[in-house]
């Protein structure tokens, strides 16, 4: 179980993207409003020392682990080394399998030291999964490697649930990286029902929500017109909802999903799920681009991440915007406090 007082655990994500400058600009922004939890960073000092001078920000880097990091955070960025010693060699902008290894040895270890209590949750920077795949990286994306990272070997993974939150809106796609041709196949009332009581049970735990109000939006136009539009909408979603219902969960659907996300209709709920990944990223990032986060629920360890990619077209110019971090590890930071 994590400690409420030790420092969070940050991944080095692609260092050809804009995770190590964004983790510089943070550290630089630590004490600027609300302030920042102490962080450390999993990766290779020399080459963040490195990025810091290409980039002209005056950081300095502390080659610590978790046990020093909250003690130096004031006073420098601490970046952990790798525990192989493999050094990371990376052009901004230019990704390149070579940096495969040292990209998920930060992931583990990070994953490891937030299991041993060493770190009190889990901030991953953005990673290119094409990247990785040129090194038989074989899971559909990093939420599911994370997902089999939390147990040993030979143990089923946890059903990752990936929640995307702001402010302003927080929505659940049911189905991830999939191609949309495949989202009826792959939404049945199993996966439905089982994202929804994570949902509702981390919302619960980790959020502080007495009675969370989910909502669902429709898979088809108007969730289907009365099965006019596809049937998914009424033979699948509608008897999942009745089911979630009857255990006591607090849902509503399948709705319209074009109807779901003006003003007066967010104020009716505190999390819409949604049967395919853009029916529920598009919103989100329209309203909240700058501010959200990536959360994973589902694990036994709190994780969240920016919420955006590694950026390649703008690593390395110095214009990206450290917003989306700097709010991931303050969530971070508000759930291990909720969960103490």
């Amino acid at each position: 179980m994590s400690s409420l007082h030790g420092p969070i655990a940050l991944t080095l994500g692609d260092p050809a993207g804009i995770g190590p400058e964004i983790a510089l600009m943070a550290w630089r922004l630590r004490d600027a409003g609300a302030g920042l939890p102490p962080f450390f960073l999993v990766g290779d000092p020399a080459f963040i020392e490195r990025r810091a001078s290409e980039l002209n920000l005056q950081v300095p880097i502390a080659d610590v682990g978790p046990d020093l990091a909250t003690e130096v955070f004031g006073r420098a960025l601490p970046v952990m080394a790798l525990p192989s010693g493999a050094a990371v060699h990376a052009e901004s902008g230019r990704p390149d399998a070579a940096n495969a290894g040292a990209i998920l040895e930060s992931i583990t270890t990070a994953v490891e030291l937030v299991r041993s209590g060493a770190a009190t949750a889990l901030v991953t920077n953005p990673i290119a999964k094409y990247v990785l795949t040129q090194v038989g990286f074989a899971h559909p994306g990093h939420t599911e490697f994370l997902a089999a990272c939390a147990v040993p070997p030979g143990e089923t993974p946890p059903l990752p649930v990936m929640m995307l939150w702001s402010e302003t809106l927080a929505v659940v796609p049911v189905t991830i990286h999939v191609a949309l041709r495949r989202v009826p196949e792959l939404l049945t009332q199993d996966l439905l029902m089982r994202t929804a009581r994570i949902v509702d049970h981390d919302l619960r735990r980790r959020f502080g929500l007495a009675r969370p109000r989910l909502v669902l939006s429709g898979l088809n136009p108007h969730a289907g017109e009365n099965a006019t539009m596809g049937t998914e909408d009424r033979d699948v979603l509608e008897p999942a909802v009745l089911q979630l219902q009857a255990e006591g969960i607090d849902i509503r659907g399948p709705l319209p999903a074009d109807t779901l996300f003006h003003a007066r209709a967010r104020a009716n709920y505190d999390v819409a799920l949604t049967p395919t990944h853009d029916q529920a990223l598009i919103p989100i990032k329209t309203l909240a681009f700058d501010e959200g986060v990536n959360v994973t629920l589902g694990l036994p360890f709190i994780r969240t991440s920016p919420d955006h990619g590694t950026a390649f077209d703008i690593a390395g110019k110095g214009i990206a915007r450290p917003d989306s971090l700097m709010a991931a590890l303050q969530l971070a930071a508000r759930l291990v406090k909720a969960g103490a």
